[in-house]
């Protein structure tokens, strides 16, 4: 799996997560299958069958933010490298309007709040470019110029 991108935020979260599934919901899923066990029948014992699958959905989680964790990548305030990178805020320009975007890893995305991630085709098209490049990004509607105009 590739680098995930997170803030300390976001990655004590999912830590915080993870040591809630391992320690508090593993076991209470364990007790509804003892419990639907002990109802008989297990091809016709439809307790049975809910924790069975709601154990699979939580050991699925566990093995998702396990993964995350051990490819998580701290999200630092960008330098001043110049160019565009995950943590910098770019201001850009498109006609007369100007946008003000955090590139941010996808666990930490909300475009709606101006966070967009560095995999999305806008986030994509701003990394490792400079103040004053053009870019052309395709969209379902057609392609949208921007200007960069700053980055911090």
């Amino acid at each position: 799996m590739s680098k995930e991108y997170l803030s300390k935020e976001r990655l004590e979260e999912f830590k915080a997560e993870l040591e809630e599934l391992k320690s508090k919901k593993r076991v209470e899923v364990a007790q509804r299958l003892k419990q639907a066990k002990e109802y008989g029948d297990l091809s016709e014992n439809s307790e049975y069958v809910e924790a069975r699958e709601e154990q699979a959905n939580v050991e699925n989680r566990i093995f998702e933010l396990e993964d995350i964790i051990k490819n998580a990548v701290m999200i630092e305030k960008a330098g001043a490298s110049g160019t565009v990178q995950v943590g910098s805020t770019v201001t850009v320009k498109r006609g007369d309007k100007m946008f003000t975007y955090t590139i941010v890893g996808s666990y930490e995305a909300m475009p709606e709040e101006g966070r967009i991630s560095d995999e999305s085709p806008l986030g994509k098209a701003f990394m490792k470019r400079k103040v004053g490049e053009k870019v052309s990004v395709a969209t379902p509607s057609g392609s949208s110029d921007y200007e960069i105009t700053k980055i911090e």
